[in-house]
């Protein structure tokens, strides 16, 4: 399994940027994707999920109204585009999948792709 993140960078407060998170070694399409970030001496917190489909969505209060999740599935991708982009959403965000290996749930994260918002 693999999670490969990109779209992370230097944007000014107000901007926008779109993550995207490549996967392969599984079936993509079966399983809900998640994003989430961290910023240093805090916990990884989650920002988004989106169900297999597409069709279900979930922000955290942070990013409603400014965050959207989407899916891909014939690419294997799943996207998180950011608008309106403050300072305190610089972190490191990860792709996250968990799903059952051999009657055993398994997380996977990505290694990570830094955005930094400056005021």
């Amino acid at each position: 399994v693999q999670l490969v993140e990109s779209g992370g960078g230097l944007v000014q407060s107000g901007g926008s940027l779109r993550l995207s998170c490549a996967a392969s070694g599984f079936t993509f399409s079966r399983y809900g994707m998640n994003w989430y970030r961290q910023v240093p001496g805090k916990e990884r917190e989650l920002v988004a999920q989106i169900d297999s489909t597409g069709g279900t969505t979930n922000y955290a209060d942070s990013a409603k109204g400014r965050f959207t999740i989407s899916r891909d599935n014939a690419k294997n991708t799943v996207y998180l585009q950011m608008n309106s982009l403050k300072p305190e959403d610089t972190a490191v965000y990860y792709c996250y999948a968990r799903f059952m290996v051999w009657g055993t749930p398994r997380d996977y994260w990505g290694q990570g792709t830094q955005v930094t918002v400056s005021s």
